[in-house]
């Protein structure tokens, strides 16, 4: 490892606003904020532009990002600190373990932006919008709450969509294009990292945003049609 990435994930370990593998933290949220506004997640934040920018943007939000990349996480730290942004904060953890540090109804929005897509059928389970991730969210969820997908990936976003529909989410918006729309909303406008390249390479930026189902779900019950149909539209 760099010295760079050393000093790095050193330097997170001292910030107020980093937790890594925290303990306890499931229902204490509020305490940790101080004050009772609902939380927003930004999962796999890389660099944390979106929590960054939506923190700026909701001061009356608490948002946090997380990813396991510490090196990564020390940019949006960083710079959640020296703009003194005291409602972003950032947890370094594996995804999966989400429960391990929130509790049932305690996350009121979740915005996936630019996650890896894992392209191959076999690497499907690990994309942050397959149902067996879903599940995992689901109860973690206040009521009424919604996920924001943010995405150059034209197979992810359809298989979302495919998702979607086989373990009845609602949709409640889907930009296809989100550059072509007439008036790009302001909270789409935020940019990461890697949606600057994507946007140089000319690629289309897509977003969706949906409800999971009132009902329990039960990923291993759910037989989604392969990703050719999914691509294709023919699910």
């Amino acid at each position: 490892m760099g010295q760079k990435k050393l000093q790095r994930f050193a330097e997170i370990e001292t910030f107020p606003n980093v937790l890594i593998y925290p303990e306890g933290m499931q229902g204490k949220w509020h305490e940790f904020f101080h004050n009772n506004h609902p939380v927003t997640l930004e999962l796999a934040c890389g660099k944390g532009d979106y929590t960054v920018g939506m923190a700026r943007m909701f001061p009356e939000r608490n948002i946090v990002g997380v990813d396991l990349k510490g090196n990564r996480i020390w940019r949006g730290a960083k710079t959640a600190l020296d703009n003194k942004l005291n409602n972003a904060a950032f947890l370094r953890t594996q995804i999966d373990k989400l429960n391990n540090y929130f509790a049932p109804g305690e996350i009121g929005e979740i915005w996936i932006t630019f996650p890896d897509p894992f392209l191959r059928q076999s690497k499907s389970k690990k994309r942050l919008t397959h149902p067996k991730f879903l599940q995992l969210y689901q109860p973690l969820l206040a009521p009424g709450a919604t996920i924001n997908l943010k995405t150059d990936s034209a197979e992810l976003y359809e298989f979302t969509k495919m998702v979607i529909e086989y373990t009845g989410c609602t949709v409640l918006e889907n930009i296809p294009d989100v550059y072509a729309m007439p008036e790009v909303p302001a909270l789409l406008q935020i940019q990461t990292h890697y949606e600057k390249m994507h946007l140089a390479d000319g690629r289309t930026i897509r977003y969706i945003k949906f409800q999971l189902p009132a009902a329990p779900l039960d990923w291993r019950s759910i037989n989604l049609p392969s990703d050719e149909a999914a691509v294709s539209g023919e699910y």
